[in-house]
């Protein structure tokens, strides 16, 4: 109808409001403006689209539904194609991630069993050098039995009498014996003092394999969860910062290293605690044997000692006996003379009573007649006779005391004996009886 009135609207380009872009209105052509019947109609088109206008129109938007159509198959072909092959490589690396990971737990498992096998040795390494240690602990604790028996077997000898004080073999081996054992419990201390520091040693390379362990079991539990985790399970969650490169991270080459070094330095304690513990046995087994030759010899040297002593103390005795009867046949000796000295009393008084009264005869009546020679020649015969008694019974006398003296020197010496041999077997013998055995000084 010509009344009607046609109100212009604005082009716009579907394509452009679906990416969210208004384009320009296209310039329009000034129209030589009508007369419009009323104010109403104001700014509206009065006049129809013509049928060029109307075909140009219908076309245009068909070409362009068209051209969205092929970009909407274009975008959906390359999205297909695009989250098949992400869907695909993801996948992959998931798996090799995964294969990765196994991979990795069992270099993790390697590595904790090689640290868990020196763990152990070490801690067995340790116990044997704590058993050792409490050997030479009661090795050393030992000695010290030997050493107050030595010194008390000084001590005692030191207390024999007279000529029997003498520096003799057995001293000299108990001085000996005293020097041993002060080297050996020298060497006992010095050998304990390296069996506690490698325990040290050991324990301190026990830790850092354990540690190292540790750390390794952790992350063997980590990295085993990791592989267990899939695209089903309900507990995996976004950690957006947990791609990022952490501070003082590890690369594979010293991860190995460091571990390669930890084990190194446990072997290295693991050899020298063998040497030692070797060291150890050696040291007990010779002191021990050292100790024990050394108290045989001692033994031999009191039991040879006691020979020499018994054979001189009945030498002394068997010569005493001898003494003792000497004496007896001294005394009676020295009485028989005595007797006879005696018994010549009476014929020298007689014989000088004789010459006294013939003496007293007068004149020519005193005369050297053969009764006054026979008389004078019996008291110088008499006289005679009596001093060699005298001089007999002196002599007699002298051997008496000399046999007294010996008597009283054997006696002595036989006394000195006596306490030698008492000093020799009931005290240093008899103590020598509580030497350590050979276990007892082995450690046992």
């Amino acid at each position: 109808m010509s009344s009607e009135v046609l109100v212009s609207r604005p082009h716009y380009d579907s394509r452009a409001v679906a990416q969210g872009i208004l384009e320009k209105e296209l310039p329009v052509k000034p129209e030589v403006p009508q007369l419009s019947s009323g104010s109403a109609t104001a700014g509206y088109r009065s006049a129809k689209y013509t049928p060029g206008e109307w075909f140009s129109n219908y076309h245009t938007i068909l070409q362009q539904a068209s051209t969205d159509c092929n970009g909407g198959r274009t975008i959906q072909r390359e999205s297909k194609t695009l989250y098949q092959d992400t869907e695909a490589e993801t996948l992959d690396t998931q798996a090799d991630g995964t294969r990765l990971l196994g991979n990795r737990l069992q270099e993790i498992h390697y590595w904790k069993s090689e640290l868990q096998v020196h763990i152990d040795r070490l801690r067995t390494d340790t116990e044997s050098l704590l058993a050792l240690k409490k050997r030479l602990e009661k090795a050393l604790d030992a000695t010290e039995t030997p050493y107050a028996i030595s010194t008390d077997n000084l001590n005692c000898r030191a207390r024999r009498l007279g000529p029997d004080l003498v520096r003799d073999s057995v001293e000299e081996e108990l001085l000996k014996e005293v020097d041993l054992i002060r080297s050996v419990q020298a060497l006992l201390k010095r050998t304990t003092a390296q069996v506690v520091s490698q325990i040290k040693m050991n324990r301190e390379a026990k830790q850092t394999l354990e540690l190292d362990w540790s750390d390794k079991y952790q992350a063997y539990n980590f990295d085993e969860n990791s592989g267990r985790y899939s695209n089903m399970s309900p507990d995996t969650r976004h950690h957006p910062n947990s791609a990022a490169v952490q501070d003082q991270v590890s690369n594979c080459t010293s991860w190995t290293k460091f571990t390669q070094d930890n084990l190194s330095k446990a072997l290295q304690e693991e050899q020298t605690t063998n040497s030692l513990r070797l060291l150890v046995v050696r040291v007990l087994q010779e002191t021990t044997e050292d100790l024990t030759a050394q108290c045989s010899r001692v033994d031999r040297a009191f039991s040879q000692r006691c020979v020499e002593l018994i054979e001189a103390k009945t030498q002394l005795e068997i010569k005493l006996a001898q003494i003792l009867e000497q004496i007896g046949v001294q005394e009676r000796n020295i009485v028989a003379l005595q007797q006879a000295i005696h018994n010549k009393e009476a014929p020298l008084r007689v014989a000088q009573s004789r010459l006294y009264l013939r003496s007293l005869r007068p004149n020519m009546e005193l005369c050297r007649d053969p009764p006054q020679l026979s008389l004078e020649g019996e008291v110088s015969q008499i006289d005679a006779t009596l001093a060699s008694l005298h001089q007999q019974l002196s002599e007699a006398r002298g051997s008496l005391s000399h046999l007294e003296e010996s008597r009283i020197t054997l006696e002595k010496d036989i006394n000195c004996k006596t306490h030698s041999l008492l000093i020799e077997r009931e005290k240093c013998m008899t103590h020598r009886k509580r030497y350590p055995t050979i276990s007892t000084l082995s450690g046992y």
